[in-house]
């Protein structure tokens, strides 16, 4: 007989980069399920006002996901203010884009730093903590750009195949053991981080809620692999069967290529690309 959905009452969930965008969404869908919500967020400030428009149990904490020790320390105090943490949701995220001979180091570092280093850090200290207790959950926010390599944003693409490869190293790591993790490949989400992006043929963008609504069905009724829309995992399928030649001229009819190439340079990613920038200050004071 199957089991039911599970229950989100009362979960202690952590949410990085919670304070807007996918993060903000899904901690707002997963307080009205009943979960206690702690975000972590390098802009306080935010992260507060958004906790304080949510209510219930949701805490918020800042937190810069470079910092390593920080990031324990966070995860310390999450367990003191609200109990053992049951679910951790690595969402923190920059997309600076530019060609890769463009792009200088300081950019490369900084995405490798925040957008797997810190995931890295984030599942190890999960696993530490959940697997004594036989129960959790990981929740690791990639891109169909971990699947996949797109012009104009190489290295993005590099640190979310590396998320992929290492959710589907750790999830076999842990089979067994009761903790389990999921794996989240959105197309572009309609966030700030997507400024000045275009569309694909067929491959239609999202929002911040579908996401949402995909994680929080990912913890009600687990699952590895989280496509949204759930049709990328499909046409992802349909390209990897296909002869690579023929798989690239697929990509380029669709305009799959150009969707990040053409915004590398648009003034719509300004500010964006500015807050990206300051986005890592531990790793800029450690000269990482």
């Amino acid at each position: 007989m199957a089991r039911g959905p599970r229950s989100l009452r009362n979960k202690v969930v952590v949410v990085t980069g919670g304070a807007q965008g996918i993060g903000a969404r899904t901690s707002a869908a997963l307080v009205r399920h009943g979960a206690k919500v702690a975000i972590g967020d390098l802009d306080q400030v935010l992260a507060e006002k958004t906790a304080g428009e949510l209510g219930g149990d949701t805490v918020a904490l800042k937190l810069d996901v470079t910092d390593t020790r920080g990031f324990t320390e966070f995860l310390d105090e999450v367990e003191r203010r609200l109990g053992p943490i049951d679910v951790l949701i690595n969402n923190a995220g920059i997309m600076p884009l530019a060609p890769l001979a463009e792009e200088d180091d300081a950019s490369t570092r900084r995405q490798l730093e925040i957008n797997l280093h810190a995931v890295i850090h984030g599942t190890r200290e999960a696993v530490r903590r959940m697997r004594p207790r036989r129960t959790g959950h990981i929740v690791n926010v990639a891109s169909m750009a971990g699947k996949a390599g797109f012009p104009g944003g190489a290295t993005y693409c590099a640190t979310k195949h590396g998320v992929v490869g290492l959710s589907e190293a750790v999830h076999l790591e842990l089979y067994g053991t009761g903790v389990e993790v999921s794996c989240v490949m959105p197309a572009i989400v309609r966030t700030e981080l997507a400024s000045g992006l275009g569309e694909a043929k067929m491959i239609k963008s999202v929002l911040p809620e579908d996401v949402a609504e995909a994680i929080v069905d990912a913890l009600r009724k687990p699952r590895f692999d989280v496509f949204v829309p759930r049709s990328l995992d499909a046409v992802g399928r349909v390209t990897r069967l296909l002869p690579r030649r023929f798989g690239e001229w697929l990509v380029r009819t669709l305009g799959a290529d150009q969707v990040l190439a053409s915004a590398a340079h648009s003034t719509a990613r300004a500010d964006y690309e500015d807050r990206a920038a300051h986005s890592a200050p531990a790793a800029e004071a450690d000269g990482r």
